[in-house]
């Protein structure tokens, strides 16, 4: 309580009746006195009500607001590096030098400056996982030793192998190495400057500077525990930071003003150590496996200012011309049938091939046209000018329509501008480079395929002995539905997929499918060559689930003899009676079953469905 005296009485005076006290005739004389009280009183009365708590009931609408607020609000993407495309051109590289599945396994990638605080173990076996989607080169062995690192998994590990109830295999080879150095601010540059006047001062800075990271990576043998000599690698990166800024004060009579503006940048150290560890996952497995990796590391998707090119052509056309630009790009590609009228923006058919699109090139699907979808569609149109700069092939930034003559000719891109209403594309610029596929903007895709291999150690074998396993893998080079029969010497043909395992049969674009999967420890079937003779499999390939469309004999369950079928030739003549010759695609694979070398032992054959196939951990009933 705040206690106000109206008057002040002096000790040893006594106020009487009817007498004039001077403090009251100083109130009484100060009209201003009751309307200051009256303030405090006021100002007394609201600080008291500052004392309670306030009524969370009032903002209740302000904080509904806070789940919307939380959200972000820009789209995820997909972590990638100037070496994301390396990593597939690795892919297919080790495909074509048809190197068996490694075990692999790496140690703790440390940082000792700890200035680097990222997972760099973990952008390791990512590395390694993109460069095997296609090859099945490698598979990593997932097991950590250090205490202090054992999650859940490992500690389940761990009690399982020591209770020989768990077996791993060993590693082949493990990576080893470290983030060797950070030399931060290794230039520096500062430039201040300021002007001072009676009503007006003014101040601009600007700074610059550069950092090193450094990163150390070796390949070892793993049985030996050595490291294999020449098999290392050592490459630095630079990040650097920037900024400038303005300052501005000044005086407008008695009040003063002050603002300042400033805009800075700061390249972040995760994307950079990403772009050392890819680049020294290329090096080292391309050294060990005796591949020209050189030729990877010399894409035109590796230059450094790649990206930055592609969004000053995404930012200088309209959203209704980079939706365009992507469509004719994904019909280009086989992804969109080709239309002589432009695709709305809001076309479901477009979504549709936008997100499997997405998904075949390992992005985020969102099924819109963002700049990561524009760069990843048109990335492959582009090549070096004999300027050393990024040229467009075949196409324009400010309009969709494809430029003929450039895309005939492919390293003079000298032709006829556009109309003047459309822009003007990179004219008279001679590209020197092409792209890695043989795509052509605007132009036919290219037909859909489907790669059928042979992958037992002994590599382009063409013949089996009797009981001896036999592996193969498909890969089809755009999203599909597969379906695989296999036809074996005595003319029977069963289906292996779809079956429980992946009943509807679809399959990525570029993604190698194990047939039957020999690394899974539950395959849910072998293959056997059965009796001598001439045995395949024959794969089929469709835009769309073509197995209601199939003859009723085809729809039956999967790893079971078909009736009325006994050649891979009568099945293709039905599905092409089904979808017609121009609704799927087709390929198959032979070889040859030759009888043992030695005795077949009395009954070494049970197990095997169809006299070819056999559905792990079946009943022997299950089986003919």
């Amino acid at each position: 309580m705040l206690l106000i005296p109206l008057a002040r009485v002096r000790p040893g005076c006594h106020a009487t009746a009817g007498a004039k006290h001077p403090a009251r005739r100083q109130l009484s004389s100060s009209p201003q006195r009751p309307l200051v009280l009256l303030l405090v009183l006021l100002l007394a009365a609201a600080l008291s009500g500052c004392a309670a708590p306030r009524d969370p009931r009032k903002d209740q609408e302000f904080q509904s607001l806070a789940s919307i607020t939380n959200r972000p609000v820009v789209r995820p993407a997909r972590s990638i590096s100037s070496f994301s495309d390396s990593l597939m051109c690795m892919d297919h590289l080790l495909r074509d030098a048809q190197l068996p599945t490694t075990l692999i396994t790496s140690k703790q990638i440390p940082d000792y400056s700890t200035r680097v605080t990222v997972a760099t173990k973990d952008m390791v076996i990512t590395a390694l996982s993109q460069m095997s989607r296609l090859s099945n080169a490698f598979r990593f062995v997932d097991y950590e030793v250090d205490i202090a690192r054992q999650d859940t998994v490992q500690n389940l590990t761990t009690i399982l192998l020591n209770n020989n109830q768990m077996q791993l295999q060993r590693p082949a080879l493990y990576l080893s190495g470290s983030i060797s150095f950070v030399d931060q601010n290794v230039i520096n540059n500062r430039f201040d400057a300021g002007i001072s006047g009676p009503r007006v001062d003014l101040g601009y800075s600007q700074s610059r500077n550069a950092t090193i990271i450094g990163l150390e990576m070796h390949l070892g043998d793993f049985r030996t525990r050595t490291l294999i000599p020449g098999l290392d690698s050592a490459n630095e990166v630079i990040i650097g930071t920037g900024g400038q800024g303005i300052d501005l004060a000044g005086r407008i009579g008695t009040y003063g003003v002050q603002f300042n503006v400033g805009r800075d940048y700061a390249q972040g150290s995760g994307g950079a150590v990403r772009t050392l560890v890819d680049l020294a996952t290329i090096e080292l497995i391309g050294k060990w496996a005796r591949v020209p990796y050189w030729q990877c590391l010399t894409l035109e998707q590796n230059h450094p200012d790649f990206q930055r090119q592609l969004r000053d052509w995404f930012d200088e056309g309209s959203p209704a011309v980079r939706t365009q630009l992507v469509a004719r790009s994904l019909a280009s590609q086989g992804y969109l049938p080709a239309q002589a009228q432009p695709v709305p923006d809001n076309s479901a058919v477009l979504r549709r091939a936008l997100a499997r699109f997405q998904a075949d090139s390992g992005m985020v699907v969102t099924g819109v046209v963002d700049f990561p979808t524009y760069e990843r569609a048109l990335r492959n149109f582009v090549g070096l000018s004999a300027q050393g700069t990024l040229a467009r092939i075949g196409w324009a930034s400010t309009h969709a329509e494809p430029l003929v003559e450039t895309a005939e000719v492919a390293r003079v891109a000298d032709a006829a501008p556009p109309p003047a209403a459309a822009g003007l594309p990179d004219r008279g610029v001679k590209v020197t480079t092409r792209p890695r596929d043989t795509l052509q903007y605007g132009a036919t895709p290219p037909p859909r395929t489907i790669d059928l291999q042979i992958e037992n150690v002994l590599l382009e074998r063409t013949a089996f002995e009797v009981g001896e396993q036999i592996f193969l893998s498909a890969t089809v080079s755009r999203a599909s539905f597969l379906q695989c029969y296999l036809a074996d010497a005595t003319g029977t043909v069963i289906r292996l997929i779809p079956n429980r395992a992946n009943p509807t049969g679809w399959v990525s674009a570029n993604h190698a499918i194990r047939i039957p999967d020999w690394m899974s420890p539950n395959p849910g079937f072998i293959m056997d060559a059965a009796s001598p003779g001439t045995e395949g499999i024959a794969c089929f390939a469709t835009d769309e689930d073509s197995m209601p469309l199939l003859p009723e004999a085809l729809r039956g369950p999967s790893l079971k003899p078909i009736k009325n079928y006994r050649a891979l030739e009568q099945l293709n003549e039905a599905i092409a009676t089904a979808l017609g010759t121009e609704g799927y695609t087709g390929n198959a694979v032979y070889w040859n079953v030759v009888p043992r070398r030695a005795a077949v032992a009395a009954g070494a054959a049970s197990g095997v469905v169809g006299g070819a196939v056999g559905a792990t951990g079946a009943p022997p009933a299950a089986h003919k």
